[in-house]
């Protein structure tokens, strides 16, 4: 049985397929140790379904935890010689600009724990120095003494000849050290954004070697693990390369999105997906856009990845007064333990607390009537909390209102990031909201940003899940090159030769996963600049992509240069094995009455005052249904709330289309 688990800061979410059917289950997740919710899940799926082994892929947060947190391994770097405090140095730019007390974050490796190798290699491969058997002795007792538990390897021009680094690492690996080696992770330049990058893979790897140990243990079978490019790899691969999994559950989030978009008719999507603590945004326009300028916890991490913007609001985030009376909502969340205050255990307001108190949850209904929410105790302790208030919030009403206006800013400003910012206008784009808080304030950012439209998925909760069970097995390949554009044919033939040997390797990685040829679907890059530029642009390799580039830069800059010479700098393959999808399934209209799915009313607040509100269970809508807000759509996963000049429709896909009347 194949089944898909995410897991989150609040709760761990699983797709599986039944009887043909996609079926979903939560669980609240156990941030102390992780495997222990998928545990739970695979117990309860086994009592259900009577099948103790399964095909798990998971989407986890536990190497962007441990990167945020600082709670990675004691490693060490060894780096050629006088390039030890590269990590300190850095770039010249300011992460803000004008920000006079700025701080840069800590280095992962401390400069105890960075030593240098007398080894040279030119920047067109020559080898210019080698390293002595006695110095990478040396080298060896030093990192052994420093005690680390992971040792990252990074020379200045490794990416042209990396048989120095290679040396080093399998001494290393010898001595019986886990080591990230720059030529495996990023074979390319820009040795600031490589260093940074091979670190951080050292960093998490004893903590995703340990839960990926412990979750192939209770899984009884093959585990595959989301990647921050939207697909998949063994868990053997991520164990080795965990820098790749950062952003692993929010890229399965876009790939449901761009899907149960895709069935709609709408390729041109926004999507919001709004956990318990955090909200993840990221903009498809057609095809999924990536980066390898990626930038986590304030470190650079150059892998390639879905172009994710992450902010502290999700429905944990917690509610408080600055020094200065300011109302603040997150970065700090309230997570599964202790949760909000309605769960029965926090003691500090929260996102989720101010839609109770404003009735925009349905408490009865929530996780489908497994799990009461706590209105009265909500009340207590916010009527506690607020007696310490402004004496403009003092009202529980309007301070709950306040928290959503806070952080409904917070998440507009990120959607502004991805798309204004970037020359997109979001007026053209589907606003698709999802976790289990995404449709609770969708339709106020759809509002705030003149977004046409939203569509609220079916099991919303769960979706990145679903993407997740739905991705493809991928292995991302580059080499930096830099090779001037002068003879088409010329390049062409170098290109060749480089992509060639990539290809042979991503080829027998996927034959190794189980992949024949034919399941096999090929794409390569080129990373271009004009000569003399800073930085590239990637176009498709095939075709005439000299022109292909003059285009991009015009598109991006406004403006080109056909008659400069340009230079190709970097080629990137991507081989990616197709699985087996399972696909939402196709209903008939039923008619335009959703009176079937009417389970009651219950009073909110819209506009400074309270009133009724229609409480629909979606398990009982379908295809054709439509009603008008102020409503509150109540199911398993997710709850949503349609304000009171905004309507909604149910399309054949069991999607929520909502707009404004």
């Amino acid at each position: 049985m194949r089944i898909a688990i995410d897991t989150g800061g609040t709760f761990t979410d699983c797709v599986f397929v039944r009887d043909g059917r996609l079926e979903i289950l939560k669980v609240p997740s156990t941030p102390r140790r992780p495997a222990q919710a998928i545990a739970e899940v695979l117990r309860r799926l086994a009592a259900v379904l009577g099948e103790a082994s399964c095909e798990l892929t998971l989407g986890t947060t536990v190497g962007t935890n441990a990167l945020l947190e600082r709670r990675g391994g004691r490693i060490a770097l060894v780096t050629t010689a006088g390039l030890e405090d590269v990590l300190e140095i850095g770039r010249q730019a300011r992460p803000r600009l004008y920000d006079f007390l700025v701080e840069r974050p800590a280095p992962l490796v401390p400069a105890a724990r960075r030593f240098g190798l007398a080894e040279r290699v030119g920047w067109d491969g020559r080898v210019l120095e080698r390293p002595t058997a006695a110095a990478m002795a040396r080298v060896v007792r030093a990192v052994a003494r420093a005690r680390a538990e992971a040792v990252a390897v990074c020379f200045l021009f490794s990416f042209a000849h990396p048989a120095h680094e290679a040396a080093v690492a399998r001494a290393l690996r010898a001595a019986g050290f886990a080591v990230s080696a720059s030529h495996e992770i990023l074979p390319e330049f820009r040795e600031y954004e490589r260093t940074a990058t091979t670190v951080v893979n050292a960093y998490l790897l004893p903590v995703m070697g340990r839960y990926l140990a412990e979750v192939e243990r209770v899984a009884g079978g093959a585990v595959r693990v989301m990647q921050s490019n939207g697909g998949i790899l063994s868990a053997r691969r991520a164990a080795r390369e965990p820098v790749r999994t950062i952003l692993s559950g929010p890229a399965g989030g876009v790939l449901g999105a761009q899907y149960v978009a895709g069935l709609a008719g709408f390729g041109e999507v926004i999507s919001l997906d709004m956990g318990g603590t955090s909200t993840d945004v990221a903009l498809v326009s057609r095809a999924l856009q990536t980066t390898c300028e990626a930038t986590v916890a304030g470190l650079p991490v150059a892998v390639p990845m879905l172009d994710i913007h992450t902010v502290g609001a999700g429905g944990g985030s917690i509610a408080r007064f600055d020094r200065g009376g300011a109302l603040r909502v997150g970065p700090e969340s309230a997570g599964a333990d202790p949760g909000p205050i309605c769960y029965g255990r926090g003691e500090q307001p929260t996102v989720t607390d101010a839609h109770l108190v404003l009735g925009r949850i349905a408490p009865q209904g929530f996780l489908g009537g497994e799990f009461r929410l706590d209105e009265r105790r909500t009340r207590e302790y916010l009527a506690r909390f607020l007696r310490r208030a402004p004496a403009a919030l003092r009202n529980p009403e309007r301070f709950a209102q306040g928290v959503l206006d806070v952080a409904n800013a917070t998440m507009e400003k990120a959607i502004r990031v991805i798309s204004i910012e970037r020359g997109y206008d979001p007026r053209d784009y589907t606003l698709v909201a999802f976790g289990g808080a995404g449709g609770l304030h969708a339709c106020e950012l759809a509002e705030a940003l003149s977004m046409p439209r939203v569509l609220i998925p079916k099991f919303p909760g769960a979706l990145s899940a679903l993407g997740i069970l739905r991705a493809d097995v991928v292995r991302d390949f580059s080499q930096t090159i830099r090779l001037p554009v002068t003879s088409l044919p010329e390049t062409r033939a170098a290109l060749q030769r480089v992509f060639a040997g990539l290809e042979r390797r991503g080829r027998a990685d996927l034959r190794r996963e189980g992949f024949p040829a034919a399941a096999l679907r090929i794409e390569r890059l080129l990373e271009m600049r004009y000569i003399g530029q800073a930085y590239e642009l990637a176009v498709p390799a095939g075709g005439d992509f000299v022109t292909a580039f003059h285009r991009a830069h015009q598109r991006r800059y406004g403006y080109a240069e056909p008659g400069r010479p340009v230079e190709i700098v970097t080629v990137r393959l991507r081989v990616a094995g197709r699985t087996a999808k399972p696909e939402l399934p196709r209903s008939r209209p039923a008619g335009r009455s959703p009176k079937a799915a009417l389970t009651g009313e219950q009073r909110t607040y819209c506009r400074g005052r309270m009133i009724p509100a229609a409480i629909y269970d979606r398990s009982k809508l379908r295809a054709g249904h439509r009603f008008a807000g102020p409503a509150i759509v109540t199911e398993y996963s997710a709850t949503t709330f349609v304000p009171p000049a905004w309507q909604a429709r149910v399309d054949e896909w069991g999607n929520l289309l909502l707009v404004r009347r």
